[in-house]
């Protein structure tokens, strides 16, 4: 497939001109590898990550739901691995003193394009390890401040409470925990836009299972195929996923296997959306050892106790964002003018629906399209309602927000109660009752 190197451009463009995402703390310079969602990418991250909860969660009867805290102590850390084993490979620019991840060769190059003057001089120390984690403390004395670590990453939320599951919830199993939250790495070389950021937010779940190695396997293959069906599920073309199995070097220290669900991207090529992780009794073992607490699992029917292992599902929210957007990007051609619209799925767009009057200086069109918006928006929440600038002008613009249906009061409706709808895709425009819009298109966004 032929990268297209300008595509990450023009979504960045189109994302901060649209109100979806803009640059962390803009106004003060920003901050590199840290970026805040508008209105309408506050919606689209909210449906994707709904659309996970109800997936993975909800309507499962084996998984449970949570939300662990950010702030986590040092010793939380030290039993998983992270204090000592959660690094990237550093090198530092003898120039200018820039640092950047010895094992990103685009990033040594894109440095050196910088200092292209300088390019014969360049050098660069040699490589030393750098820890991820962010590290603070709590408490107002120095000397009995508590230290803490802003979490790496939002699993080990999930087995430090595995006995307080237990206890509350009485499990049988196998079972499941998912949750949803921000984790904090301190990136050396943040890069591609949402892809490698220093603050983001993790979809995840954990499911415990016996340990047993054909049972092991068996549900390893489950999750693997459960979630790349979860991600077609966001819109994504067959050509452009893919599962490929991480090399024994490659794996993290936890790690029994792992496979990464990749995405195609035109600017970057294959990238990863989405860890599948087979995590032994790693995390529970050293929890227990380093706590002091038994993590273990008693089985009523076998009359066995042991620490049971856990299949990890480890998604980035801001990738699956980032990716849906890159899939969703279209440029085409509409009635002899070039468009750009985002070809987003209805479920997770976020506005399904734009109520317009054809004139905003015509009393009657205006009254009767808002009262139409109102008996819409009590069914169906992410509405918009536009009456500034031309009818096309704003067709084109709830095209590049990937709003799928635009609704149009005209003078027609004052006369038999009917409006048109128009297709984001195709442009076609059909006349419907406004007596039942609203089921109309709850059973379109089914």
């Amino acid at each position: 497939m032929a990268k297209e190197e300008n595509k990450l451009e023009k979504i960045v463009s189109l994302v901060k001109r649209r109100g979806f995402i803009f640059q962390g703390s803009e106004i003060y310079g920003g901050l590199a590898g840290i970026y805040d969602y508008g209105p309408l990418g506050t919606e689209l991250r909210h449906n994707i990550k709904q659309y996970f909860w109800d997936k993975f969660i909800a309507e499962r009867e084996d998984v449970y739901g949570m939300s662990a805290a950010i702030l986590m102590p040092k010793r939380v850390w030290e039993a998983s691995g992270h204090t000592e084993l959660f690094t990237d490979p550093l090198v530092e620019c003898k120039i200018c003193h820039e640092r950047v991840r010895a094992d990103q060769p685009e990033a040594i190059a894109g440095h050196e394009n910088t200092h292209k003057k300088e390019k014969g001089k360049m050098a660069w120390s040699e490589s030393k390890v750098f820890n991820l984690l962010v590290e603070t403390k709590l408490g107002a004395s120095e000397k009995s401040a508590t230290e803490a670590y802003l979490r790496g990453e939002i699993t080990q939320g999930v087995h430090v409470n595995f006995k307080n599951i237990l206890d509350s919830m009485h499990p049988k199993l196998p079972f499941g925990i998912g949750q949803i939250g921000k984790a904090f790495r301190n990136e050396i070389t943040p890069r591609d836009f949402l892809f490698r950021q220093r603050e983001f937010e993790q979809m995840e779940l954990q499911y415990y299972i016996k340990p047993d190695e054909k049972t092991g396997k068996e549900q390893f293959e489950y999750w693997k195929n459960f979630a790349l069906d979860w991600y077609y599920g966001l819109g994504f073309k067959k050509e452009n996923l893919r599962l490929r199995q991480h090399a024994e070097n490659e794996r993290a220290h936890y790690a029994k296997d792992a496979w990464d669900i990749e995405y195609y991207t035109p600017f970057a090529g294959w990238k990863e959306a989405c860890g599948i992780h087979h995590r032994g009794d790693w995390d529970l073992k050293r929890h227990s050892e380093y706590s002091g607490e038994d993590l273990s699992y008693y089985d009523d029917e076998t009359k066995e106790r042991f620490i049971p292992w856990d299949i990890e599902c480890s998604g980035g929210v801001d990738r699956a964002v980032l990716f849906v957007l890159s899939e969703a990007f279209t440029e085409d051609e509409m009635n002899g003018e070039a468009r750009i619209y985002l070809r987003l799925l209805p479920k997770i767009a976020p506005v399904k629906v734009a109520v317009f009057p054809l004139l905003k200086n015509k009393p009657d069109l205006v009254f009767k399209a808002k009262e139409v918006y109102g008996v819409l928006k009590k069914k169906i929440p992410q509405m918009m309602f536009d009456d500034n600038g031309n009818i096309g002008k704003r067709y084109r613009r709830q095209d590049e927000i990937g709003t799928p249906w635009c609704v149009t009061i005209d003078f027609q409706t004052l006369e038999d109660s009917t409006i048109t709808v128009r297709d984001r895709d195709s442009g076609k425009q059909e006349r419907k009752n406004i007596d039942g819009l609203d089921k109309y298109f709850e059973e379109m966004l089914r």
